[in-house]
């Protein structure tokens, strides 16, 4: 539906953004291990002022099983006020949620009642692979000319190459793939942009075959999932260059470019490293007309007694940290680590993006630790921190314990449970005793990833400072 005027969420630059108004809910996509029942996207309630605060106040089931729902984004945000593709009257109404495992897409519509999102469209498999030659939808962003969701498999059974592939932002219709000429990327993850200076970001995890059973230690040893970041001419549509970080820096996850759109410097998290177990995120940074790409923070694994840990890890005798997910507040000072193998969120400020200082980290689960909420301190907790969202001015971190259903099961064998916390972040970080949606909250259901009623730091880009 057209507007008159832009949508109310909508901002031009991140400094206005920063003032919007807090959000009230919050949307969790939950998935059923087991594949036996749907998965569903339940909304909390996120208002300290309701008496239903920290609960689940809403639930829609999806009418197939075996999704194994993953990181959902937003039909329209920012980046439609921008002037190189403006679309000024789309609303920011849907939610496009991908099956990772079924390779179908949702569009769920949240405006008419927020509380009960109702499925409008299904994007079934086919059509993204007759379309777009892709399998294995991951990651939705909303951005110029379309919406903008990666893959990981190639179409009819084909392993890889994966990519990116653009949906029309009214129909929903997948137009195909985005990329014109891949060069020599062939593995996928994320991506994101630098969306005032025409550029745009891939990284790599692997190919389905790579990540469906979880970790594969002889691929992981061999050094053979994602070390490498790829940079691309957004307009284009073209690669243009590849960093490599060093086989030896496996799993190069979430991307988080600077939201300052002047700026063209970003963090990407790195899971392993094989040579000391411990986890790292880099900065890529452009410098005489070339990116490059500089260690700027490294976790150390933690030592721990072999008989404490799942088969997976037991032979070295520590916990690796294993940042899975970071996310970047909308002033562009902290930046959120989940380590979600020890069970720490760490926070760093980095103001000098080449020289993060840790400020502050809680902890959480883990796999030998099992840290309760305060909120209960009798409950060891299974899982961590794993994917991190953060309100649009910065002050609140919501976190979710579920990684990816094979992988959780690898990691945390004796059950990951579910559950999810919230942070408050100013002077101090520390948790909000008062929320803490756990076990049954979730109906049997695993949550993923947080989604904010209207926006959040992962939600959006801007074409003005």
């Amino acid at each position: 539906m057209a507007l008159w005027r832009p949508d109310p969420t909508f901002y031009p630059s991140p400094r206005e953004a920063v003032n919007a108004p807090p959000e009230t809910l919050a949307y969790i996509a939950a998935f059923d291990r087991s594949a036996e029942r749907p998965d569903a996207l339940a909304v909390v309630d996120v208002d300290p002022d309701s008496t239903s605060y920290g609960s689940v106040v809403g639930w829609q089931d999806l009418p197939y099983t075996g999704d194994e729902l993953h990181h959902f984004g937003w039909n329209a945000c920012s980046s439609a006020l921008c002037p190189n593709a403006p679309h000024p009257h789309v609303e920011r109404r849907y939610l496009i949620v991908p099956g990772l495992r079924s390779s179908r897409l949702y569009v769920i519509d949240v405006k008419d009642d927020p509380l009960k999102p109702s499925i409008v469209k299904v994007i079934e498999p086919e059509e993204l692979a007759e379309r777009a030659g892709y399998s294995r939808p991951h990651t939705v962003h909303c951005g110029p000319e379309g919406l903008y969701v990666s893959a990981l498999g190639g179409a009819n059974g084909a392993d890889g190459p994966g990519g990116v592939a653009v949906l029309d932002h009214t129909s929903f219709e997948v137009l195909g793939a985005w990329e014109a000429d891949r060069g020599p990327q062939h593995l996928a993850y994320d991506f994101w942009w630098h969306i005032a200076h025409d550029v745009m970001i891939t990284s790599e995890w692997g190919t389905p075959s790579m990540i469906e059973d979880g970790v594969n230690a002889e691929l992981l040893l061999g050094r053979k999932y994602g070390h490498a970041l790829h940079f691309w001419d957004l307009r284009k549509r073209r690669h243009v260059q590849t960093v490599d970080l060093g086989d030896e820096h496996q799993m190069v996850l979430e991307l988080r470019p600077a939201h300052d759109p002047t700026k063209t410097y970003g963090f990407a998290g790195v899971v392993v490293s094989v040579e000391d177990l411990s986890a790292s995120v880099w900065l890529w940074y452009r410098e005489d007309g070339e990116f490059k790409a500089r260690k700027v923070i490294t976790i150390p694994a933690e030592p721990a007694d072999s008989g404490d840990l799942p088969p997976v890890i037991a032979p070295f005798g520590a916990v690796p940290p294993l940042v899975t997910d970071i996310d970047l507040s909308v002033d562009d000072r902290h930046l959120y680590v989940s380590c979600w193998g020890t069970g720490e969120l760490k926070r760093y400020d980095v103001s000098d993006p080449f020289n993060p200082v840790e400020a502050g980290s809680v902890r959480i689960g883990g796999i030998t630790r099992r840290t309760p909420h305060p909120a209960a301190p009798d409950l060891p907790l299974a899982g961590g921190p794993q994917m991190v969202e953060v309100s649009r001015d910065g002050r609140r971190v919501y976190v979710t314990n579920s990684l990816y259903g094979s992988w959780d099961d690898q990691f945390y064998p004796d059950g990951v449970g579910a559950w999810a916390a919230k942070l408050d972040s100013g002077t101090e970080f520390t948790f909000d005793e008062r929320f803490f949606p756990h076990g049954d909250d979730f109906r049997g259901l695993r949550p993923h990833q947080v989604r904010l009623q209207g926006g959040d730091a992962s939600s959006d880009s801007y074409c003005y400072p």
